[in-house]
């Protein structure tokens, strides 16, 4: 085997299980995120965690896409695929964000509060702390590859980075100052983040889509 198909055989593999503790890190901070939202009655956490259950499902197709082109998978298989992942993430996202907006909208008019939470403050910390590093590790190895999807998905990270910024600063808000409506507005600053991505999911879903026609 020649030395240049060893070396990217060793990068397919180290991308693969980047993918994985990414994943694992998304699975991670839904479970901290939508239960410290629960707990505490924050739509801010509730939605930053709902975020991350979708990225599990992006996360989950890319695997399975570096997994097919390793191993030689034609391009309009994986095309379909990542077609059908983009649409349906993408379309969640977007009824998301409805969500956010009316749950965020009535407690601001009701002047509902959310309670402060600690496991909450930490996780959107915690994230701030990884997703960069993440984003370098596979815009590295994306570009190694020749693999956009994999350098797209690095720059979705920074973007998780910015929504759990937004989250640290709502949670903070409401834990130090206790203003009832830090919870709310954060949550509506959440959603640029939340139908960004959720929009620019469809379009590459439907892109892929008038490729095939």
């Amino acid at each position: 085997m020649k030395p240049f198909v060893i070396a990217k055989n060793a990068d397919m593999t180290t991308a693969i299980r980047v993918e994985y503790f990414s994943t694992g890190w998304m699975a991670f901070e839904f479970l901290i995120g939508f239960w410290s939202g629960f707990q505490a009655g924050s739509i801010l956490l509730i939605a930053f965690g709902l975020d991350s259950f979708l990225e599990i499902i992006s996360g989950a197709t890319l695997i399975w896409r570096l997994k097919k082109e390793s191993n030689g998978a034609s391009a309009s298989a994986v095309a379909r695929a990542e077609q059908r992942s983009s649409l349906v993430v993408g379309y969640v996202l977007l009824l998301l964000s409805l969500y956010v907006i009316g749950v965020s909208g009535f407690n601001l008019v009701t002047h509902a509060a959310a309670e402060s939470s600690m496991s909450g403050i930490g996780i959107a910390i915690a994230s701030i702390i990884v997703m960069p590093f993440l984003t370098l590790r596979k815009r590295h190895l994306g570009h190694k590859l020749n693999s956009p999807a994999l350098i797209e998905d690095g720059m979705c990270n920074i973007t998780c980075a910015y929504m759990a910024a937004t989250v640290l600063i709502g949670s903070l808000l409401t834990w130090l100052f206790n203003w009832w409506w830090a919870d709310s507005v954060a949550a509506l600053i959440l959603v640029y983040f939340v139908a960004s991505e959720g929009w620019e999911a469809v379009q590459t879903g439907l892109s892929h889509s008038k490729n095939e026609e």
